[in-house]
């Protein structure tokens, strides 16, 4: 029997984010230095699928083609800071896709190779901001400040009574499987069909 597909098939739809990466050209991980990163990876990383991931991915996406509008984002050339604390919300799961993407990393990250390529202290949370995040192009300083509106894609209008099964404990088998297709149906029009909103995603230059 054919193998089944494992996971929802408009993660493969999603444009992929390819960046260059100095330190990952001379380790020899990438011999051009080219990084391919996907959504699904993005989904691993995470453990799911959600509209929080999906938000991380399309405006890490949106800044980069902003920061870069010729030749390829520079991983480990982006500085990244959060309006919120690192433990409030949402924000961990949306820095931890960041971070995976741009290289960027807090007090625990990489600390170089021959005083090159640190990607510590690239990550900073609590800073005063209208939007949820801003990344600068470092060598430029070229800087951007993000936000994120999910709201604009709204669930299924069913998702509030498979809500309430799943949270009651009392959902059957059909339930679980409908709240799912449900939830993922949301995600892939955040990311496919409203993908290229602006108001979804709007994206202010800093001066």
């Amino acid at each position: 029997m054919a193998n089944q597909p494992t996971q929802p098939a408009f993660f493969a739809a999603v444009q992929p984010i390819v960046l260059h990466d100095a330190l990952a050209e001379l380790l020899g991980a990438s011999p051009d230095g080219r990084i391919e990163y996907t959504y699904a990876g993005a989904v691993a990383l995470a453990g799911h699928s959600c509209p929080t991931v999906a938000g991380a991915w399309l405006m890490t996406t949106r800044a980069l083609a902003y920061l870069y509008p010729e030749g390829l984002p520079e991983r480990g050339n982006l500085s990244v800071a959060f309006r919120d604390a690192q433990n409030a919300g949402t924000t961990g799961v949306v820095a931890a896709v960041v971070g995976w993407i741009t290289g960027s990393a807090g007090d625990n990250g990489f600390k170089g190779l021959a005083g090159a390529h640190a990607r510590c202290g690239l990550m900073r949370f609590e800073v005063p901001m209208q939007g949820q995040l801003r990344i600068l192009r470092r060598d430029t300083g070229a800087e951007v400040e993000l936000d994120y509106r999910p709201e604009r894609v709204p669930p299924r209008p069913e998702m509030g009574e498979l809500m309430g099964a799943i949270k009651s404990g009392m959902a059957s088998a059909e339930q679980r499987h409908a709240f799912g297709v449900a939830w993922q149906d949301r995600v892939r029009r955040i990311l496919i069909e409203h993908g290229n909103d602006p108001e979804l995603v709007p994206l202010t230059p800093c001066a």
